[in-house]
């Protein structure tokens, strides 16, 4: 029999059918109810739903290893617990339930590749800002090690979202400005009370109002891929002026390779930006550094890590 093993590597990208029952899991929040363990029919009868579909559900989730069972009970496994049990200090449910928004969105792939346009026939602000919170509290921390903060005791988190980043400087003696649209804002203050750290907010759009002044460190996480290049020039040209003498920009963006192709995660976040965005798009670190020159930044300095590249204009 004529052998295929090469295929494995494209069916490996056929497994939608896993993520789906991943995210619907995560919207009817099974997690959060396993508990000591649950059959099928107590499932359903707490949720609301057909018997036979969670039964099968759940089934289908053991089979993924998220959770378990035994006799007839549904377990979580650690891995759920730690990541998809609401209240976990590594929660990242609300990212789930982002995905969830962009499956609706991307199903239109071939309108939007066909127009160059985004079709957006699903929106959750509240769930895109706290998805940024759940990837945020897994690499904060990462980040600012990495950076040298000598001499930085003010700070602007410059579309700074849930605030993640922000609070992040504070605990290390920073006093941080967060910037960002004022639906966005009203989440980050729920965030920041119930973290204990005070931050400053203030409100705008970062292409067109004022950022402030009087800033050491002006600090610009995942804002870029949502912007075309003329707009993110225009973002940086807004921050130089509210900079210290001697002061900095940090940029931090996924990585991708100067041929855009590498790794992969980079250019499937790209078709993400093509999908949602009007213009935005994965930037190579060098074309990140080049916009920095250009508005004035004499010394560029790019840091890998895991996932993402910062890019440190002095």
């Amino acid at each position: 029999m004529e052998q295929h093993d090469d295929l494995n590597h494209l069916r490996l990208h056929w497994s939608f059918w896993s993520s789906r029952i991943i995210l619907t899991a995560n919207n009817f929040r099974v997690f959060d109810h396993l508990g000591e363990g649950k059959e099928a029919g107590e499932l359903a009868l707490l949720l609301g739903v057909d018997k036979r579909g969670i039964e099968l559900l759940m089934n289908a989730l053991c089979g993924l290893g998220i959770i378990e069972k035994r006799d007839d009970r549904y377990l979580n496994t650690p891995l759920a617990d730690n990541y998809l049990v609401s209240g976990s200090p590594w929660y990242q449910g609300d990212m789930v339930k982002h995905y969830d928004t962009l499956w609706q969105n991307w199903s239109n792939l071939d309108e939007i590749v066909r127009t160059g346009k985004p079709v957006r026939r699903a929106s959750d602000h509240s769930a895109f800002i706290r998805a940024m919170h759940n990837n945020g509290i897994l690499k904060a921390r990462q980040v600012m090690d990495s950076l040298d903060l000598s001499g930085v005791t003010t700070a602007l988190d410059l579309a700074g979202g849930p605030g993640t980043y922000s609070m992040e400087l504070v605990r290390r003696g920073v006093n941080v400005t967060l910037f960002d649209l004022p639906d966005t804002v009203v989440i980050a203050r729920e965030l920041a009370a119930e973290a204990g750290i005070g931050l400053t907010f203030r409100e705008g759009d970062a292409q067109l109002d004022s950022v402030g002044k009087g800033y050491d460190l002006i600090f610009i996480s995942h804002l870029f891929h949502s912007y075309s290049p003329q707009e993110n020039r225009s973002i940086i040209d807004n921050c130089r002026g509210g900079l210290n003498p001697g002061g900095r920009i940090v940029v931090q963006e996924f990585f991708i390779n100067d041929t855009l192709t590498q790794p992969a995660m980079g250019a499937l976040f790209a078709v993400n930006m093509l999908v949602n965005t009007e213009g935005g798009r994965c930037y190579a670190p060098a074309e990140i550094a080049g916009w920095l020159r250009d508005a004035g930044f004499t010394q560029t300095e790019e840091i890998r890590l895991d996932e993402t590249v910062l890019v440190v204009g002095r």
